[in-house]
């Protein structure tokens, strides 16, 4: 490949996403885990695949702009073509997106513009949907506000739970992610 694909995956919990990405056998190199978390089980998800961990925690008198410039100091030995988030719980600021525009990927738990934010799955089901999904996401300045990649439904049935519909929610997730940013690094914009 002459301009491989070098993706830093940013990620703030569990990592499922985060591994769906790792064994999804992308034409491109999983360089870096960005973790704003300390002693979350991304992290050792990422030691066991020997990938490296940088860790970007926000700390009290220390603005977002001066984090993230730090953090672009942390990723520029990686060689980084694109960002991708699965489960990263901030806000991009100015500074990463203007260091990667329309390079930065979000995925999102439900149908955008409908449920945005932390809660998505948890706010469909309150609301009585009974069709929610993934979104897959370009990152702007706003929160699940950008320009939409890739769309699945999903059904939620009258049996169904918020944790039965939260799983079948990180079903598709865990296929739809892999496979979106693979045609988007075909495509050349990762």
């Amino acid at each position: 490949m002459k301009n491989e694909s070098r993706l830093a995956v940013f990620a703030s919990g569990n990592g499922t996403n985060f591994e769906a990405l790792v064994n999804a056998d992308l034409p491109a190199k999983i360089c870096v885990l960005v973790c704003d978390q300390a002693d979350v089980p991304v992290i050792e998800r990422a030691k066991r695949h020997r990938i490296p961990v940088i860790m970007s925690v926000p700390k009290k008198g220390v603005r977002k702009a001066e984090r993230e410039r730090v953090l672009l100091q942390d990723l520029a030995p990686y060689h980084v073509t694109g960002l991708i988030l699965a489960g990263y719980m901030r806000i991009v600021g100015s500074t990463l997106l203007k260091a990667f525009p329309r390079r930065i990927i979000n995925i999102h738990p439900a149908l955008l513009p409908s449920f945005p934010g932390r809660q998505g799955i948890e706010d469909a089901y309150n609301a009585g949907v009974k069709v929610t999904g993934v979104t897959i996401h370009y990152v702007d300045g706003g929160v699940d506000t950008g320009e939409i990649i890739a769309q699945e439904a999903v059904y939620r049935s009258d049996e169904d739970t918020l944790a039965s519909l939260e799983a079948k929610i990180h079903q598709v997730e865990h296929l739809l992610y892999p496979k979106t940013v693979r045609q988007l690094i075909e495509k050349g914009v990762l």
